[in-house]
């Protein structure tokens, strides 16, 4: 959570001198060139083998969509508000599973649900003086990572998790690189190179780390660690660009993270395992 949450930070960082859609291509090849010379050589050419293709280049696609959308939200918005707004991804997935795949929703996950929109409309303030049009991309990301997330557990089932990685981040870079010759740009400061390095190294790092995780515990147990990146990227937020969040900010993200929580132990609870978001670090 502290790699993906100093990803965001040097991601607002990098987008302030660098084309939104380079970095997100940069991002992208680095993680996948990474996976590829990481696994392909002990694979082989089993790691392509897939029986829905067309839906791992559509789970690439949704996962594009949310990492672009996450660098624009950056450029803008605070890390810590817009950490906290995508945190509430997991609510989201709850309301998804009710309408589109007819599950049962308890009245219990139907209050935390209005509880973390409820923290995400404090955080927003829609009408106030702080809102602004970017304060919305986030609520675009966390649709797509949903319906990104509704896919990967319908995959799953079938799919074997490596080979699902490997497509998804080579169906992202060879997406972003359609609009590559279009915003390339010549970079002459060392510290913009290096910042779209760390952004590939953290990225790829961090979601290594996480699939260790999942291998060793339930997703649900891991749940509330997810939260902890709000923390981390109030930390980062601060030493980076000396931005502390108001108390109307400070009140939605603790009311985000509650219903989080209690929702993440209510999983336990229940012996069932929720989808998990992908973190903000994904973008």
């Amino acid at each position: 959570m502290a790699f993906f949450a100093t990803l965001d930070t040097i991601t607002k960082f990098v987008s302030t001198s660098v084309p939104l859609l380079m970095a997100l291509w940069f991002r992208y090849v680095f993680q996948a060139l990474a996976t590829t010379a990481a696994i392909l050589p002990r694979r082989g050419l089993s790691l392509l083998r897939t029986r829905h293709p067309k839906f791992q280049c559509l789970r690439g696609l949704l996962l594009l969509t949310s990492s672009a959308l996450a660098f624009f939200s950056l450029k803008y918005m605070p890390v810590a508000e817009f950490t906290a707004i995508v945190m509430i991804t997991p609510l989201v997935i709850t309301l998804l599973a009710a309408t589109a795949l007819k599950e049962r929703v308890s009245p219990l996950r139907w209050l935390l649900v209005a509880g973390g929109f409820a923290g995400t409309l404090v955080i927003i303030r829609p009408g106030g003086e702080s809102f602004t049009w970017a304060m919305l991309l986030p609520l675009g990301l966390i649709a797509a990572n949903a319906w990104f997330q509704i896919l990967t557990s319908k995959l799953a089932k079938t799919e074997d998790p490596v080979t699902m990685h490997f497509y998804t981040g080579w169906v992202g870079t060879l997406v972003a690189s359609l609009a590559l010759p279009f915003v390339w740009a010549s970079l002459g400061a060392w510290q913009l190179w290096l910042g779209l390095v760390m952004m590939g190294m953290l990225g790829t790092v961090g979601h290594f780390m996480l699939i260790l995780a999942y291998a060793r515990t339930p997703a649900a147990t891991l749940t509330p660690f997810l939260y902890g990146q709000i923390g981390f990227a109030m930390l980062a937020g601060w030493l980076a660009f000396s931005h502390i969040p108001d108390r109307w900010s400070l009140a939605g993200i603790a009311l985000v993270t509650v219903c989080g929580g209690i929702g993440a132990w209510l999983t336990v609870r229940e012996g069932r395992v929720a989808v998990q978001p992908v973190p903000p670090g994904e973008g």
